[in-house]
């Protein structure tokens, strides 16, 4: 039932919007549209103004022909950069960009098939009960839009997202995250004529960072330290360095140790420091942010059940599968909603590498058709 050359011309348009994160006000507004001429009632959120994107959440509600439980689906409006002026290439099924861009199918190949879904539900006159489709802004930054969205507006308890790449896997489990900056304030000085007189920030802070595993701690748990910024000038000790970092894990209590290690490790560089400290330097600030919580949904859950039977139902496999990144689903798991997260076919996302078969799409689109009829059926 799904309609491959009508997937991919959506997909192409799409992708055709430039909405890289806080600037997803135009695509918004398109999709707006698209979904009300389909009978659907829709709502902007106000999460926008608090992120400072040009448009909030767009919330799509479509009441179905049958009374069951709300189904909730979700995608992610905006896309990383190099994300202007893409350029789709479609060549032997696979649509690519030019090269120069992203292509933008994370996650706009889950939208493109979200419509498609719809369209095939609506113009076949399919069963299905209400659905709840939650297109977010700012994911790509932190999963803001999916933080500060307005709940009163969702009446789902379980859905699913669309925003990974194996289409025969559904991700069950992804580990809570914590974001770590570290602000070491040292003294500046001439570092020619008076280097004795400076306290180095950056030299403390790769005193700590040696002392540190990076990387893979154990199979469910990573960290990492991405950015580092300080110094002036050559000639001049620096007096500031700010180190921001990231610990995940699936493990909760592996998360906050490895959390409480490393800021250990910066705390004891500058306890221990033993040069001119007269003034109350070196000093350390630790800030660490719960960026998003783990998810853990049972195989028992109607959400995982429905997931792998829709697969089989199709002559398909379905994998629970446990991943290393966040999602919106983990927000959404956090609010008592049970989000599984499954995939469009997406590969080399976050490049200009990036790419899409229609094929994919099309399985993703057949299966998500599967997985709402036996929603309202189970219902």
């Amino acid at each position: 039932m799904i309609d491959s050359k009508r997937l991919a011309d959506t997909f192409r348009f799409l992708v055709g919007i430039d909405s890289v994160s806080k600037h997803e006000g135009k695509i918004a507004a398109d999709l707006k549209k698209i979904f009300e001429s389909m009978g659907a009632k829709t709502v902007v959120d106000e999460a926008g103004k608090i992120v400072g994107s040009d448009t909030g959440n767009l919330i799509v509600k479509f009441a179905g022909n049958k009374k069951v439980q709300p189904l909730l689906l979700n995608a992610h409006m905006d896309t990383v950069e190099p994300g202007k002026n893409i350029v789709p290439v479609l060549k032997d099924g696979i649509f690519t960009s030019n090269g120069s861009t992203i292509l933008g199918a994370d996650d706009k190949s889950a939208i493109a098939i979200l419509i498609e879904v719809m369209t095939v539900l609506k113009e076949k006159n399919l069963s299905f009960g209400p659905i709840d489709i939650v297109l977010t802004i700012c994911e790509e930054i932190g999963l803001l839009g999916a933080k500060h969205l307005d709940m009163k507006f969702i009446n789902a308890k379980y859905g699913y997202s669309l925003d990974a790449t194996d289409t025969e896997g559904v991700v069950t489990r992804a580990p809570g995250a914590n974001r770590l900056e570290f602000k070491i304030h040292g003294r500046d000085a001439h570092a020619g004529s008076a280097p004795e007189k400076g306290i180095n920030a950056i030299s403390l802070a790769a005193k700590a960072i040696a002392g540190l595993k990076i990387g893979r701690i154990d199979h469910e748990t990573t960290c990492n330290l991405g950015i580092i910024n300080g110094g002036i000038a050559t000639n001049i000790v620096p007096s500031f360095v700010s180190i921001k970092g990231e610990v995940r894990s699936h493990d909760n209590g592996k998360l906050k140790d490895v959390t409480n290690n490393i800021i250990s490790s910066f705390e004891y560089v500058i306890k221990n420091y033993d040069g001119n400290s007269s003034d109350g330097l070196p000093r350390l600030d630790v800030i660490v942010e719960d960026d998003f919580s783990s998810t853990n949904i049972p195989e028992i859950h109607p959400v995982v059940a429905i997931a792998k039977q829709a697969a089989a139902n199709l002559g398909r496999n379905m994998i629970v599968k446990s991943t290393g990144g966040g999602a919106d689903a983990n927000i959404f798991f956090a609010k008592g909603i049970m989000t599984a997260v499954i995939g469009t076919g997406m590969r080399d996302v976050h490049t200009v590498r990036e790419s899409v078969k229609v094929d994919d799409m099309v399985n993703t689109g057949e299966l998500l058709l599967e997985i709402i009829r036996l929603h309202t059926l189970s219902n």
